[in-house]
């Protein structure tokens, strides 16, 4: 069979896929070398997108609590549900929570269904958590949610500046474009963050600067540039509205010796990067969830685009700041009214805008204002006020701040739907209804990427069971609601043109998304449709999507830092890890992307553990006045002292810890209504356990009952690492029947078990309160495999390579077999490694973790 054009399911990068079915639900995976975003290359987590695709834990049929129900009487409950509560207490008692992993037609038909038929705006999107305030950073400044950028302008940039970005691991294909920049002509490269990430192996500058500082940060390079007569005041005077005592307010308290003390870095660092950016117009400021997820995270986004606006650099090749969004159809959102704040098509809610859309909907009772963001959503639900909910592909029971109270607001609504491709996730276990949506690989519609790149995203297999796209699930509700005619879609090509009409309609240019040229597009055309940027180059002829034309500057002016609290003297961070993606519903399943990070860390820096006495693999309780959950503790250098980091990705159904999404306060950015994730205030002390281990389990699998267990998919099955305290005979209840063979040795508290049936490992105990465990690949790989006592060894006979920690997973490539190439092999750089083990050759992700080994090896030689 020939490959199907389609795209990625995870980051904004939106990188093309060719994807090849190769019987049953398998798939086989290659970057699209003509797509305009990755040109062939894909990360770790698309590389393995086929291990993904299987029907393991997918929710076939439509459920009415824990039964089964068909199609018709599921969809007849939703909306009689529906408008029963509207009905007794009017449209804003219901509400929409939506989700970036929708495709734009699924998102158009929702934000219809919500905004102009129940008449309410209360439909929000998990993007909410991602990039709203580099939306309403956009509005402020441009009149209009447009990034002023293209991926083609990192090839042509001398500098680039990641900000709040650990772009080698969160957006990796965006990384080796940078990385390829860097060799062709030479870009530098500053990375401002307060932790030393992966992306700093290769910067010329990293900047790890207070965090909440951004602002004094960008306020001061904006001064220090009009100190050095770098202001293009000729370009302010003709496309930039300056508000009056812009210039006084902002020279108070940002000389360089001040912000180097509000962002606590060396004043000579910081004059490094001044000069640097002031010596360089070509410049890209590319920011991320590191700037967006604050409470002030719309005034920092203001900050990087003022300087951009004000010396000029915007809607020039190379030059531009650039929002890179997590999702990957955020942008697709953005564009059709996702978000609670705007109506479709780059609409607000002005009288005329309302107007308008009401007008080309034929809408029966058009909202009239914003409805509730994400926090205040859940929040209102928790106090009543939200009485019916759908949530659609998105785990809020995880991923929202204060996750604990968002569970208690989801038990307590009456009437909870869930569309989704899985059957147990932690926001489906509290679903009156559920239905069984499709998954990347069976969908059918459009994305838009970073730099507004719409693409294709083309089934590949069929429909599974009784799955159905979401906006065929949608448009059955609405026209169970009574709109009918309204929701007369039969195909996604007949959504996407109305949304390009839409976006259209009564646009005499004063928007930059106008899709009328693609508004008449026939079926097959649309089938066939390549990938397209809208926009073409934003601002390069200096005009605004404002009411005269003129972008703004926004006049801010930076907060202090908040001091430590007593009680939580220490601040968390939080993010993603290399090779998961959100709360590993989909990564989950594959056994190679779960190698690199096998469990949840807290990272911290070596000095702050030593005296809190938190040593280093053990396990440590982080808490904040929201909640607590146990983490793996990791010592890191790259840490500031007095701060945490924890990954965002583990759920219930994956650990009896890593719950970060406990932890953050519920406290929202002003103007975006987004989450404050990078700054909470947050204790940590360590946790002692009787004893420790590992249970290897072929097939599907329970978790243990006990302290800390932590799953691992791997080939077969399950990998359970484990914890505990007083007993350990607990364990025996997670064993699978079949003939047991045990080694016990009490003076070390080790015990050993191994579960055969038929002569096959079917399970493996591992448990010790002293000694040291094995390695697990061995017994990993005799799972289903003729056994006999020598499995209780943990090893094979004989000698046997420990590759250590999974550096390289495209290739499976672990630390130790790295650093023992580079010794004997005398390998001089990444490049060397990878023509002699393949690491680091094809997504590239490992590249900095391969240069940081070299640079590790160079010292220990230097000294040895």
């Amino acid at each position: 069979m020939d490959a199907i054009h389609t795209t990625c399911a995870y980051c904004g990068v939106g990188c093309g896929i060719l994807a090849t079915p190769t019987g049953g639900r398998a798939v086989e995976i290659k970057g699209d070398p003509d797509h305009p975003a990755n040109a062939g290359r894909l990360c770790s987590k698309g590389t393995h997108l086929g291990e993904t695709v299987g029907l393991e834990g997918r929710l076939l049929h439509p459920m009415i609590g824990n039964r089964r129900a068909n199609w018709d009487k599921a969809l007849d409950l939703v909306a009689k549900r529906f408008r029963e509560t509207i009905a007794r207490h009017g449209p804003d008692s219901v509400a929409f929570y939506v989700s970036g992993q929708l495709l734009t037609e699924d998102y158009y038909v929702a934000n219809k269904l919500m905004k102009g038929f129940i008449g309410s705006a209360n439909i929000d999107t998990n993007s909410r958590l991602c990039m709203s305030s580099a939306v309403a950073g956009h509005q402020r400044a441009f009149g209009e949610d447009v990034v002023p950028a293209s991926y083609d302008d990192l090839d042509e940039a001398d500098l680039i500046v990641l900000v709040g970005s650990n772009t080698a691991w969160c957006h990796p294909i965006v990384y080796q474009r940078i990385m390829a920049a860097r060799a062709a002509r030479g870009t530098k490269l500053v990375v401002i963050d307060p932790r030393r990430t992966e992306t700093c192996e290769e910067a010329d500058l990293h900047l790890p600067l207070r965090p909440g500082s951004d602002v004094a940060l960008m306020n001061g390079l904006l001064a220090h540039c009009r100190r050095e007569g770098l202001v293009d005041e000729a370009y302010l005077a003709d496309h930039v509205d300056v508000p009056a005592g812009f210039w006084n307010a902002l020279h108070t308290d940002h000389d360089l010796w001040s912000v180097a003390r509000t962002c606590d870095v060396p004043p000579a660092e910081l004059q490094r990067f001044y000069e640097l950016f002031a010596a360089t117009p070509r410049t890209v400021t590319l920011f991320s969830q590191g700037i967006n997820q604050s409470i002030r995270g719309t005034d920092q986004v203001n900050a990087i685009i003022n300087v951009h606006l004000a010396t000029g650099r915007i809607g020039k090749p190379g030059a531009a700041p650039f929002s890179i969004t997590g999702q990957p159809n955020a942008m697709g959102g953005r564009e059709v009214g996702g978000l609670a704040s705007t109506l479709a098509a780059h609409r607000g809610f002005g009288e005329q805008d309302v107007a308008d859309v009401g007008r080309f909907w034929a809408a029966e009772r058009m909202a009239t204002r914003p409805g509730l963001k994400a926090v205040d959503l859940f929040r209102a639900m928790g106090e009543g006020r939200i009485k019916a909910v759908w949530v659609m592909a998105t785990n809020p029971a995880v991923s929202l701040p204060d996750a604990g109270r968002v569970r208690e607001a989801l038990a307590a609504c009456p009437f909870v739907v869930v569309s989704d491709v899985i059957a147990d996730t932690d926001t489906g276990r509290f679903a009156h209804v559920r239905l069984p949506a499709a998954g990347w690989g069976e969908k059918d519609g459009t994305v838009t990427n970073s730099d507004r790149t719409v693409s294709r995203q083309r089934a590949v297999l069929p429909l599974p069971g009784e799955a159905r796209p979401d906006w065929w699930i949608i448009k059955e509700v609405a026209r169970r609601m009574g709109w009918r005619t309204a929701f007369g879609y039969d195909r996604p090509a007949e959504i996407w043109r109305e949304h390009a009409r839409l976006t259209a309609y009564r646009n005499d240019g004063a928007r930059l998304l106008d899709l009328r040229d693609r508004a008449a597009i026939g079926n097959e055309a649309y089938d066939a449709m390549a990938p397209f940027q809208w926009g073409g180059a934003p601002f390069a002829d200096g005009r605004f999507s404002t009411p005269d034309g003129k972008a703004r500057l926004i006049d801010l002016t930076q907060r202090q830092a908040e001091d430590p609290l007593a009680d939580w003297p220490m601040t968390l961070n939080t993010g993603r890890y290399r090779d998961q993606w959100h709360t590993m519903t989909r990564t989950g399943l594959s056994p190679r992307l779960a190698r690199h990070r096998e469990e949840p860390l807290v990272e911290i820096h070596p000095d702050d553990a030593a005296a809190l006495g938190i040593a280093d693999g053990k396990l440590a309780r982080v808490a904040t006045p929201q909640g607590e959950s146990l983490f793996r503790v990791a010592h890191s250098t790259g840490q500031r002292r007095g701060e945490l980091f924890t990954p965002i990705h583990w759920t219930d159904r994956q650990s009896t810890g890593g719950r970060t999404g406990l932890l953050p306060r519920p406290l929202v950015d002003p103007h975006s209504g987004q989450p404050g994730f990078k700054m909470t205030p947050v204790r940590i002390e360590a946790v002692t356990v009787d004893w420790h281990g590992f249970l290897i389990v072929h097939g599907e699998a329970g978790a243990p009952d006990c302290l800390w267990a932590t799953r691992v998919t791997v080939p077969g099955g399950a990998l359970f690492e484990l914890a505990g305290l007083g007993d350990a005979a607990a364990l025996d209840a997670a064993l699978p029947r079949g003939e047991r063979i045990e080694a016990n040795d009490p003076a070390r508290g080790t015990r050993r078990v191994a579960v055969l049936r038929d002569g096959r490992l079917v399970a493996a105990l591992f448990v010790t309160r002293t000694g040291e465990l094995p390695g697990r690949d061995w017994l990993i790989s005799q799972l289903s495999q003729p056994q006999g006592l020598q499995v209780l060894a943990g090893r094979a006979p004989g000698a046997q390579e420990d590759r250590g920690a999974i550096v390289c997973v495209c290739f499976d490539v672990g630390v130790r077999t790295i650093v023992a190439a580079i010794r004997d092999q005398q390998l001089a750089d990444v490049a060397a490694i990878g023509a002699a083990l393949g690491a680091g050759t094809n997504c590239g992700s490992c590249r900095p973790a391969l240069a940081r080994l070299l640079a590790t090896e160079g010292k220990e030689a230097a000294h040895g």
